[in-house]
């Protein structure tokens, strides 16, 4: 087996045991939240990840440490030690920051096509449990994980819109949460699911062309500081570098 399963693994879940007494419920509970928005990486707990930026605070210290004694100066030693600490300490948060910004962008991409699906799957026939079920088969992404996650809580006798609205709520992806609540609406007054389900898959087509529209738009900007400051200077001294040369010869 892997050093890391052999080795850390083992001494995370210790530690992570050791902490999760001292926890406060509402700190795991927010994290336990933002590990699911991540997608559980690496089947992590709350006390897991407490206990791995604890190990990340020390492997930094540690590591500043050294870069310290290389300075020679007591007062470096500390600053480089205490710097250390600290981002060891916090680049987990922002490695999880980072996780859940990716899957909430991939849920994101992922709707206008599984939208369509379910039109498709609605209008043939299939019941939206069953829609749903074949968008999970049809695409693997962040998406069709929550979906899965929602048919798995429905088989177990969770009602299926307090699975879905809890989905909705908790993504933080604003189209999916309304996608979620015009579903509820449906249910609730009795609405025709297909009607709402075009009239959804429309507004996702829609809204991912303006999104396209902007990123076309700001790439004309995002090139223009190239351009400024690499082509522009480059074309320059091929065009005036053969004048100044001629100027600044000596004349005979």
């Amino acid at each position: 087996r892997p050093f890391s399963e052999r080795f850390l693994r083992p001494m995370i879940e210790k530690l992570g045991s050791f902490l999760s007494r001292s926890t406060p419920q509402k700190a795991r509970q927010d994290l336990m939240n933002k590990l699911d928005l991540a997608g559980r990486p690496g089947n992590l707990t709350p006390e897991d990840f407490f206990a791995v930026r604890l190990v990340a605070a020390a492997v930094g210290a540690a590591i500043g440490l050294l870069l310290g004694f290389l300075f020679a100066n007591p007062v470096y030693l500390v600053i480089s030690l205490v710097a250390g600490a600290l981002l060891g300490y916090y680049a987990p948060v922002l490695w999880l920051k980072q996780k859940v910004d990716a899957r909430r962008t991939e849920i994101q991409k992922g709707l206008p096509d599984a939208m369509d699906l379910l039109v498709i799957a609605v209008d043939a026939g299939l019941g939206f449990d069953a829609a749903l079920a074949r968008v999970t088969d049809k695409y693997k992404n962040a998406l069709s994980e929550e979906f899965a996650k929602v048919l798995r809580e429905v088989s177990l006798g969770r009602p299926r819109l307090e699975a879905m609205d809890e989905m909705g709520r908790s993504s933080g992806v604003e189209d999916l949460h309304n996608f979620i609540q015009a579903v509820i609406q449906s249910e609730q007054f009795g609405t025709g699911i297909g009607k709402i389900l075009r009239i959804q898959a429309d507004e996702m087509r829609r809204k991912r062309r303006q999104r396209a529209q902007e990123k076309a738009a700001q790439a004309t900007l995002k090139m223009l500081l190239p351009m400024v400051g690499c082509i522009f200077p480059t074309l320059w001294i091929v065009l005036l570098g053969p004048a100044a040369l001629i100027l600044l010869a000596p004349r005979k």
